[in-house]
């Protein structure tokens, strides 16, 4: 019988470890830590800290800077998890020195980075830049949407607070009535205390929304429309995704396409992106003027968005600044031919809650029937449809008006292929578009869908897919940002540059050749 060494893996041993030599060259870490020592100024945070002559030394920014992207590269976000790292975890306590900050400090300092965090985004794409591995020729503009650490449940506006108020203390009464009957009656103490601990509970629900609606009035949309607040985190937004409706953030990110260097970020509490669409250009160019560049950087650059950015007034911001944008329109899939034959292949989805009901705009204009003479159409039920219009002026488009009789839709078993609202909307209503009005101005909107549907317009269009969604996988799924684990935008916008900074120090590890630069002045110089 074969024999063996014996083993023993709960055994111990006390190892020499030398903290340099557990930060390897070609890795993250190692890139990390040239870069902070080397390249990025940390003189912005002497602001911070009073204890030149009293007081105890503070840790210095840059061992919390290391230890904190390194764990968010890692996907840990909580405090507590990377204070316990910092004295377990060898390449923790080499880049830290084994110095182990306590969680408050590690918690504190994230929480007040917001005014430092855009300086160290800076310096490290400038290390990007001098690295070659910013091109300059095409950004991709597009964001991400990820939960906020607050509930949607805690949403609405105060008319939707009053009513849950005066339901959470219509239950504190009727609550209160079974706890006096339930001591009447000699109920057991396990029942009671439960109750108790509801009572409890229902009251400090009720002090938080009154608090909340005595220092917060109904937020506007730009539009003048009362938007939903949030009691947890109203500078949050609940927002529609792939995945259901979230309370959240939208991450937005302008993505370089040579080597896909984020080249601006932010965080916005909007659940449409229309509005951010000129403050991501406006930061770009900052972005890119903090680096020393003079030239604009959007004259010579080409810009892609999808339709969550388009509107009217982006598209005349684009063109009248001479930026070469193509940002498609909601219809630009179905206007292009490749695309003729979609709906066979999409998956049915009916079954899902955030699936498109059935019957919601099943049927569109293409599906009637014109008479040549333009006096009537046929629905595809077969009925008659009279004009009620005739040089009707639609957004600057001629069009023909078509209504159909109550005798007809009514009764129709196709009312909910039909209609938007069966319920309600007596009979259909179709508009027949025969052109633009003579005498009319072309829209900015219609000088982007002839541009972005030529044969140019849709190359360009298609790169934007591949140069910014990788960025969003590497983000969320290789460093696990499943969500923000902090409240109010300032702070949120901390954690997502810091997310944004992990991934454009990952590609100075893979490309940038960090450990042959000749360091900057302004580093840390702790080497």
């Amino acid at each position: 019988m074969a024999r063996y060494k014996p083993y023993d893996y709960s055994q111990m041993k006390l190892v020499p470890v030398s903290f340099k030599e557990q930060i390897l060259p070609g890795s993250f870490e190692y890139t990390l830590n040239q870069l902070i020592d080397r390249e990025v100024d940390l003189s912005v945070f002497e602001e911070r800290y009073r204890n030149a002559e009293t007081g105890a030394p503070a840790y210095d920014p840059a061992i919390l800077l290391k230890i904190i992207l390194y764990a968010y590269s890692r996907g840990v976000t909580s405090s507590r998890e990377i204070a316990r790292l910092c004295r377990e975890n060898v390449v923790f306590m080499a880049l830290s020195a084994d110095s182990a900050p306590h969680f408050t400090t590690i918690a504190d300092f994230i929480a007040t980075l917001d005014a430092e965090i855009g300086a160290v985004f800076r310096d490290v794409l400038l290390v990007c830049d001098e690295a070659g591995l910013i091109g300059r020729e095409m950004f991709a503009v597009d964001g991400v949407k990820l939960p906020s650490n607050a509930a949607k449940a805690w949403s609405g506006t105060r008319a939707d607070f009053g009513k849950k108020v005066e339901k959470m203390e219509r239950a504190v009464r009727y609550l209160v009535r079974r706890h006096r009957q339930a001591d009447a009656e000699g109920e057991e103490e396990a029942l009671r205390a439960a109750r108790r601990k509801q009572i409890k509970t229902l009251k400090r629900a009720v002090a938080k929304v009154k608090g909340f609606l005595a220092g917060h009035e109904d937020k506007l949309g730009a539009s003048g429309r009362v938007k939903k607040s949030n009691v947890t985190d109203n500078e949050s937004a609940k927002m529609k995704t792939g995945k259901g409706v979230i309370q959240g953030y939208d991450g937005l990110a302008v993505v370089d396409a040579k080597h896909q260097v984020v080249v601006h970020a932010e965080a916005h509490g909007e659940a449409q992106e229309h509005g951010l669409f000129v403050p991501a250009l406006e930061g770009t160019r900052q972005s890119f003027r903090a680096l020393g560049g003079r030239a604009d950087v959007l004259k010579q650059a080409a810009v892609a968005a999808d339709a969550g950015f388009h509107s009217e007034a982006n598209v005349r911001f684009a063109l009248e600044n001479g930026i070469d944008a193509y940002v498609a329109d909601t219809l630009f899939r179905s206007r292009d031919p490749r695309f003729a034959t979609v709906e066979r292949h999409r998956p049915q989805r009916a079954a899902e809650p955030w699936a498109r009901p059935p019957g919601l705009g099943l049927f569109k204009s293409r599906d009637f029937r014109v008479a040549e003479d333009l006096t009537s159409c046929l629905c595809p039920a077969g009925k008659r449809l009279y004009r009620n219009g005739r040089h009707c002026d639609i957004r600057g488009f001629e069009a023909v008006k078509f209504t159909g009789a109550k005798r007809d839709c009514g009764p129709c078993e196709l009312r909910t292929q039909c209609l938007r609202h069966p319920e309600r909307t007596p009979v259909r209503q179709v508009a027949i578009f025969l052109g633009r009005l003579k005498g009319k101005p072309e829209t900015w909107t219609s000088r982007m869908k002839r541009k972005i549907d030529s044969e140019q317009g849709r190359y360009q269009y298609s790169r934007r897919l591949g140069i910014v969604e990788p960025v969003f996988a590497n983000i969320c799924h290789a460093h696990q940002l499943r969500r923000f684990s902090l409240r109010g935008r300032r702070k949120v916008n901390t954690q997502w540059l810091l997310y944004c900074l992990v991934h454009n120090i990952g590609k100075v590890q893979r490309y940038g050749n960090i450990g042959k630069r000749a360091p900057r002045s302004g580093g840390s110089g702790s080497e």
